[in-house]
Formats: C-alpha cells, structure tokens, sequence
C-alpha cells in the first residue's frame, strides 16, 4: 500500500474511532439514553423532552448539544421552536462495533453456563462423590 493510501486508511480509521468516540461519551449518560428513547418515538420540541426531567432547559439544552455533535439527532429549527428527530446512523456504526465482539460474549457466556452447570451438578444431594470431589478440589486450588 502507497503512502498516500496508507493513510486516507489512517484517517478514516480516526475519523471512526472520533464518531464512536462522541457516540459512546453521549451514551454514556443516563438523561441523554432516555432523551434518545423518547425521540425513537417520533420527534419532540425541546420542552417537551425537557418535561419528564427535574433540570433547568438550558442544562436539558446541553444535553441536546452534546447528541447533537454525536450526530444522534437532528435539530430542525421552526420560529421559536427546535423540534429533534432522533438520527440511527450513528447508532449502527455503535452497533457493528459491538457485534465484532460478540462471538467473545457468547463464548464467555457459554463457558460460564457450563462452570455454573457443573458446579450445581455437583452441590446437588445424591451427586456421585467424584463429583462432590471435583468441587471440593477445584475450591482449593487443587483442581
């Protein structure tokens, strides 16, 4: 790979990595995720997602901002009223980062379904002694 080509892939990979960035950092609050649970039913002046939360409008307006530069939503401005509309791109570019993990999550919680599967084998009244064995073992480090 070129030079040049080797970093338009550089700078795109940070161009990513900056948007998964403001996703994450906006999703990380709790009165941004429920804003943007509102939104996913349908688009909402700024009072009215300010209304089910005890902060001042311009702290719900932070809030807002910080989607907004996230590109979770977009503000349509209509006379005194901003009306959002909640934006998914951003959220699907969230998700394929996480499904690349996912083969990792169903082998770890597979692994732990079988340890906790074994374990419960073995505590269980009438289990063979081996078994009773195995756990007594495994407690002390010696299996």
């Amino acid at each position: 790979m070129s030079t040049r080509a080797s970093s338009t892939v550089v700078g795109k990979s940070a161009a990513v990595d900056a948007g998964l960035d403001a996703v994450f950092s906006a999703l990380s609050d709790r009165t941004r995720r429920r804003i943007l649970a509102r939104l996913s039913d349908g688009a909402a002046t700024i009072g009215e997602l300010a209304a089910p939360f005890s902060m001042s409008l311009p702290a719900v307006s932070k809030h807002i901002r910080i989607l907004e530069h996230a590109g979770l939503l977009r503000r349509e401005r209509d006379g005194w009223y901003h009306h959002c509309r909640l934006r998914g791109q951003p959220l699907e570019a969230a998700r394929e980062f996480i499904d690349r993990y996912r083969s990792f999550w169903g082998e770890a919680l597979d692994k732990l379904a079988s340890y906790v599967e074994t374990d419960t084998v073995a505590k269980r009244p009438g289990a063979p002694a081996t078994a009773r064995r195995r756990q007594h073992g495994r407690r002390e480090g010696r299996g």
